[in-house]
This record gives structure tokens, C-alpha cells and sequence, in this order.
């Protein structure tokens, strides 16, 4: 049975087959028995690299932080993750320079975690705000009937836990419910770079 630490663009955490490309944290979610006992401890949710200077680690080890794992980093984006400052330090530069130049400092760590922490939940609930189809970037998610889908080169991707299934075109027009954060959106809007599943291509 897969363990409960596949991460949703909704920022929920399932139990699926599914590992990803990413890897993260929010800090000791389980329990001795590996089991998920709360949904977040900290207000720092980062993304980082699967592999990392030959670094070894058994995955929800007692008292250890939980390790996450997203489908890509456009997941990890909509969920409210940001690029690790150690595994991903070039990562982490270019998105706290991009943040300086959208939002303005203070761009400490601690300062952006707290916009995205205020940003990504409203309670224990996943917060999402509205915006046109026309404005969103490449890489934004948004959801429609319960899904979620990516919006990459023109069209809407469903997704799942191996890959994105079905293709659709976006609407030229019309609202849409966003999940990833409005300030990452700002982000991507600007040139974020963001890393997408093959099945996405």
C-alpha cells in the first residue's frame, strides 16, 4: 500500500502509486506508525529534488520530517510550496528576485511563507480566489467539477497522480476558481520558471 504522502494540487495529501518528480516538506505530519495525523506543522512548505548530494533517507522515519512528493513543481506551486534554499538554491534565488521585483521586500523566507501561508489555506480548508481564463499563466492550476487541471501551452491538463490525462482548449473567456496561489501566479505571469510532467508535453 503507498504511503499517505502524494500531494494534490489541492494541497491534500493521498495515499496513490504515483511518486513524482518532486519531493518536499511541511514539517512531522505522521506518526510512529507512518500514519498522517495532521496536514501541516509548519508555516514552511518548500519543494525540493528527489536526489541531493548522494543523501539517503527511509521515507516518515519516527520524529523525522515527512517527506512529500508532488507530481511536478507546478503541483508543488498550486499546492503553496516553495523551491527549497539548499537542494534548489539557484531555484530559490531566482524565485526570491522575481518576488523582490513583483511584490518588493522584505523577501526573506520568513516573509514569503507567511504571504503564502495566509494565501494557501482559509482555516483547514484549501483557499482559492477567482480570475479570468485569459489572464492565467502557464503553469497555473484551476479547478472545475472537483478536478484539478493545469493550464499549459493552450490548454486545459487534467491531472492524476501518474501524469496528465485529458486534453481540452481554453476558453477564451469566462471566470475559473485558481488554486495556486495568487502571489505564485504573479510569479509565473513574470517568468517563473516552472518544471511540468512530460505527459504535460
Amino acid at each position: 500500500m503507498p504511503l499517505q504522502n502524494r500531494v494534490t494540487p489541492f494541497g491534500e495529501l493521498v495515499a496513490v502509486p504515483g511518486r513524482g518528480l518532486m519531493m518536499g516538506n511541511r514539517g512531522v505530519l505522521h506518526d510512529d506508525a507512518r500514519r498522517i495525523v495532521r496536514p501541516w506543522q509548519v508555516r514552511r512548505w518548500i519543494a525540493c529534488v528527489t536526489e541531493f548530494r548522494g543523501r539517503h533517507r527511509e521515507v516518515m522515519q519516527p520524529r523525522r520530517y515527512t517527506e512529500l512528493f508532488f507530481l511536478d513543481e507546478a503541483t508543488a506551486l498550486a499546492a503553496g510550496h516553495r523551491p527549497c534554499a539548499e537542494c534548489r538554491s539557484a531555484d530559490y534565488k531566482r524565485f526570491r528576485d522575481l518576488w523582490i521585483s513583483v511584490h518588493g521586500e522584505p523577501a526573506d523566507a520568513d516573509s514569503m511563507d507567511r504571504v503564502l501561508d495566509v494565501e494557501r489555506r482559509d482555516g483547514k480548508q484549501k483557499r482559492t480566489h477567482t480570475a479570468k481564463v485569459a489572464t492565467l499563466p502557464d503553469g497555473t492550476f484551476v479547478t472545475s467539477d472537483g478536478a484539478a487541471h493545469l493550464i499549459w501551452r493552450g490548454q486545459f491538463h487534467a491531472w492524476s497522480d501518474t501524469g496528465y490525462r485529458k486534453r481540452r482548449p481554453l476558453l477564451s473567456a469566462g471566470e475559473v476558481e485558481v488554486l495556486t496561489p495568487p502571489s505564485l501566479v504573479a510569479l509565473l505571469r513574470a517568468g517563473l520558471p516552472v518544471a511540468v510532467h512530460p505527459t504535460a508535453a
